[in-house]
């Protein structure tokens, strides 16, 4: 049985460490998109700097890495292995049932084609270098 007054360990400080780093991330972004909705001439625009030209939804992926984070103060237990279904339910709730695909397809319809130019350069959920623009 674990003591309750046990000090915290290294996987403690790594989920820590992990959560503040998502936490973080996803407040940027948000910040990001929110700086971007107040200039002028953005309505029916893409944002597509900062995060955004990493991620299409990269608050979503920081929400996602605090999940992930919860998995290591978890994996010492008798259990752990069980910590890692929180993330990958989150995954797929987030990239194949609620959060991207609602989200895209209102994207679509209000920013048309431009939309779609973001979509084939950017990645939709894991952050990454965009691919470059196809000459015409």
């Amino acid at each position: 049985m674990l003591d309750a007054r046990q000090a915290p360990d290294l996987f403690d400080a790594a989920g820590l460490a992990l959560w503040l780093v998502g936490w973080s991330g996803e407040a940027l972004a948000d910040r990001q998109l929110a700086a971007f909705k107040r200039e002028p001439g953005s309505a029916g625009a893409v944002c597509d700097r900062g995060l955004w030209a990493w991620s299409r939804h990269p608050n979503y992926f920081f929400e996602w890495l605090m999940w992930c984070a919860f998995i290591l103060p978890g994996l010492p237990s008798t259990f752990g292995g069980l910590a890692l279904l929180a993330p990958a339910v989150m995954w797929l709730l987030v990239v194949k049932v609620t959060g991207i695909p609602t989200s895209e397809a209102q994207a679509l319809r209000s920013r048309g084609e431009a939309y779609r130019d973001y979509q084939r350069r950017v990645s939709p959920f894991f952050p990454c270098p965009p691919r470059k623009e196809s000459p015409a």
